[in-house]
């Protein structure tokens, strides 16, 4: 048996979770959020917790189960702190700005990129480098965080361009001299 799957998912104080026949409904603090459901999986919403069942023990359904634990707890981990990835824009005259919901970037070209940024998404510019995207959504704050970085992806040679914060560029050596 899956043993990410076995584990309950905990439902902290303020979080409903509503099981219908099509979607789960997850809301908290921070939003509403929704993940679908799968024929082969059932929920068990007892005292403060969530259990994820699966109807058999197939491959599929062996994948199904962990997969759609995993989701339920990322909706509730969403509604209740969030989610947030940070990137960095590296380079000489390169800066990032917020205006409203459009993410402005200059990062080299001749022009300035607007980026808009979907509902449910907030971007805060720390400093004219720093950028924090966040969220409800896990996967759509690393869609929206991956978009971003694919504006201008760092280069191998000096690092510049948009990286995540944590993110380790491997450098190369340039050219060699003649000698």
């Amino acid at each position: 048996m899956s043993r990410i799957g076995k584990k309950p998912v905990e439902i902290p104080a303020g979080v409903e979770v509503t099981v219908g026949a099509e979607v789960v409904s997850v809301k908290g603090p921070k939003g509403t959020i929704t993940t679908p459901v799968h024929p082969m999986i059932s929920y068990n919403v007892a005292d403060n917790a969530v259990e994820v069942n699966r109807s058999g023990d197939s491959r599929q359904e062996r994948a199904q189960h962990g997969l759609h634990r995993s989701l339920l707890a990322n909706c509730i981990e969403g509604v209740t702190k969030g989610f947030s990835k940070t990137l960095e824009v590296v380079g000489v005259g390169y800066k990032v700005s917020v205006q409203g919901k459009i993410v402005v970037l200059n990062v080299g070209f001749s022009h300035p990129v607007n980026f808009e940024l979907p509902a449910g998404i907030e971007a805060t510019a720390d400093s004219n480098t720093k950028l924090t995207i966040s969220g409800v959504n896990k996967q759509m704050v690393g869609e929206v965080a991956a978009q971003l970085r694919r504006v201008r992806p760092p280069e191998p040679y000096k690092g510049k361009g948009v990286k995540y914060i944590d993110e380790q560029i491997r450098r190369k050596a340039g050219k060699s001299g003649k000698k």
